[in-house]
């Protein structure tokens, strides 16, 4: 059987995993931003806390995400749950990063400004400082995005959601009429998801950072 007599029988599996692997990475990234702006906003403005909360999601990064997701089974068990709280940790380092550049890079005499014309605290981050910060976030929420994609792939090893069923399923019938096309797919698949996610990022972009703020 060729790779595209494969594709037209295994369609509808294959769009199946493409949809759960989509979902499980959306979702993820979704948690993640909250999350990593969330911890961006507290730590920028001390030196020692913003390096720590960069140190710690490093070294999260470090874990290889096998044996994340292996330490994590006996914890919540296998499916879903380990593949949500891998992917949201592995999705931290570039979000909380760049929030804390992005938040840090943010003129002074703007933030001053919008103190003076009486804005609260928070009236200045949410209209001043996460505004202007927008940019470096989304790029960091790009490239988390990039991560996880190929990372889900591996939560197929706990029983995971997604595209990584396919590539398992071919390496363990290596020698097999369809274990290459299997394999094939699955990888084709997980690029496709990351062109169109890059894209969805990139129209995002356009819509919501101003074009003095781009150029």
């Amino acid at each position: 059987m060729t790779f595209w007599e494969y594709l037209g029988n295994r369609h509808q599996q294959l769009l199946t995993d493409a949809y759960q692997h989509a979902s499980a990475v959306f979702q993820c990234m979704v948690v993640a931003t909250l999350l990593g702006v969330l911890i961006g906003v507290v730590t920028y403005q001390s030196g020692w806390a913003g390096n720590l909360a960069t140190l710690s999601t490093s070294t999260i990064l470090t874990i290889p995400s096998l044996a994340m997701i292996g330490l994590l089974i006996p914890i919540v068990g296998l499916g879903v749950p380990p593949t949500v709280i891998a992917l949201t940790l592995y999705g931290l380092l570039p979000i909380v990063r760049n929030s804390i550049v992005g938040l840090r890079g943010v003129d002074p005499s703007l933030v001053d400004a919008a103190r003076g014309i009486g804005m609260s605290r928070l009236t200045r981050l949410l209209r001043v400082e996460l505004p202007l910060a927008w940019p470096p976030i989304l790029t960091g929420i790009r490239v988390s995005t990039q991560m996880l994609m190929g990372i889900a792939a591996i939560a197929a090893y706990a029983s995971g959601p997604g595209l990584g069923n396919v590539i398992f399923r071919g390496l363990a019938s290596l020698g097999s009429a369809n274990a290459l096309n299997q394999v094939l797919a699955g990888t084709l698949g997980i690029i496709v998801l990351a062109l169109l996610f890059d894209a969805a990022y990139v129209l995002i972009g356009r819509l919501t950072i101003p074009r003095g703020i781009r150029v």
